[in-house]
């Protein structure tokens, strides 16, 4: 049916480009570039291996325009499906509307010296697409992604309004490293440092970072410390869910995992700012990205699960309704049938679907868009049919 440009190679990467393979009615085609081509190379050879179509590969730098649009324009894709760092969202938008394709990213565009992300950047694009007759689908990952397609369909098919949500994020995971990110450590460390924030009563209520905990008890897994952050998901569902009073964001982190954060941060090794090295300026956090394991590699050997779901409460008939709308998905088993660990895999089936959606028409219609702003149900199906299963649990 259609061509599709994957741009990332990292664990997210991995996981889309061998979901999309094993849909070839949907994606005939399908060119993985990265700025290192290797990887996209290794990713390549596994999804041979295992569904045993063939890929195409390239390099680009995806912070440069130019180069961009002339591998779009190469490629001919129906879709760029950006899974690259959260600061190349914008430039990639930009090669999208030059070389006239669809785009879709799994997380919001945030500057590299400012540990803040927003989609006042990304919803700034909505006339430009709009006009060109081209679509963006933003944040078509699980948190956010697969959250605000649970929030749309209880808002579409369980309640008449919804009144509180908090999303609940936890893997309870083993990877067998003293400390190591599950995803891009960078964008990891920025975000849970900076300061947690959610919505209620029509304000933005603003904490000191991990001030506040929840001990939630996760299908699967069992009562875990979640920590309140600030998402970006809250600030599209709160002007797209009607009735809402509240909405919070709450991640589960071990104690070994926060020592070692409380440790780098007092020494400012978490610093995003550069600092002065025998005249060279080093910016110490992405120095630290260097000494810490690749995310994709910790996917062989590690164990246990994560259980992820949105808690939601408003009426129904008049009457009051609670209900929790998860998934549960096991790294071992995520590493038997595409080589990654469960973190990567719950973001990247989800770009892979969002990625469906676009290419089949169903959710398909010019401007930028969020991913509640659109019909939950197809998402919700093709959920259960490639690998994330969701449960809902009334309570």
């Amino acid at each position: 049916m259609g061509n599709v440009l994957i741009v990332g190679a990292g664990g997210v990467g991995c996981v889309v480009a061998h979901k999309c393979a094993q849909v070839p009615e949907v994606f005939e085609q399908i060119t993985l570039a990265s700025r290192t081509v290797s990887k996209c190379d290794e990713i390549a050879a596994s999804v041979k291996e295992k569904t045993g179509r063939t890929i195409d590969t390239a390099a680009v730098d995806a912070d440069n325009v130019p180069e961009m649009v002339a591998l779009i324009k190469k490629v001919k894709p129906d879709l760029v499906l950006n899974v690259a760092l959260p600061y190349q969202d914008l430039p990639i938008m930009d090669a999208c509307l030059e070389a006239g394709v669809d785009y879709l990213d799994t997380a919001n565009y945030e500057p590299r010296d400012e540990a803040k992300f927003e989609y006042k950047w990304q919803w700034a694009y909505q006339d430009r697409f709009k006009d060109a007759g081209l679509c963006a689908l933003l944040g078509s990952g699980f948190d956010p992604g697969v959250t605000n397609v649970f929030c749309a369909y209880a808002q579409k098919e369980l309640f008449d309004e919804i009144h509180y949500i908090d999303i609940l994020d936890c893997n309870a995971g083993d990877h067998g490293h003293p400390f190591a990110t599950n995803f891009n450590p960078e964008i990891n460390i920025r975000e849970i440092t900076q300061k947690g924030k959610y919505w209620e009563d029509g304000n933005w209520v603003e904490i000191e970072p991990m001030s506040q905990t929840w001990d939630f008890d996760y299908p699967e897994v069992g009562i875990r410390k979640s920590f309140l952050l600030y998402h970006e998901e809250e600030e599209s569902l709160v002007q797209n869910i009607k009735g809402l009073k509240r909405i919070r964001f709450w991640m589960t982190f071990g104690e070994e995992y926060l020592t070692h954060l409380r440790v780098m941060q007092n020494i400012g090794i978490t610093r995003i700012d550069p600092v002065d090295y025998n005249g060279t300026p080093v910016v110490p956090i992405e120095l630290l990205k260097r000494l810490l394991p690749d995310p994709a590699s910790l996917a062989k050997g590690y164990t246990g699960k994560t259980s992820i779901g949105t808690l939601i409460e408003g009426v129904k008939d008049g009457k009051p309704k609670k209900v929790f709308i998860y998934n549960c998905c096991d790294h071992a088993e995520c590493y038997k049938e595409v080589g990654a660990q469960a973190v990567s895999y719950t973001t990247g089936v989800p770009a892979m679907i969002g990625a469906m959606m676009l290419m089949t028409g169903k959710w398909r219609k010019p401007g930028v868009w969020n991913m509640e702003q659109n019909d939950p149900t197809p998402f919700m199906e093709k959920l259960n049919i490639h690998g994330l299963p969701w449960h809902i649990k009334e309570l």
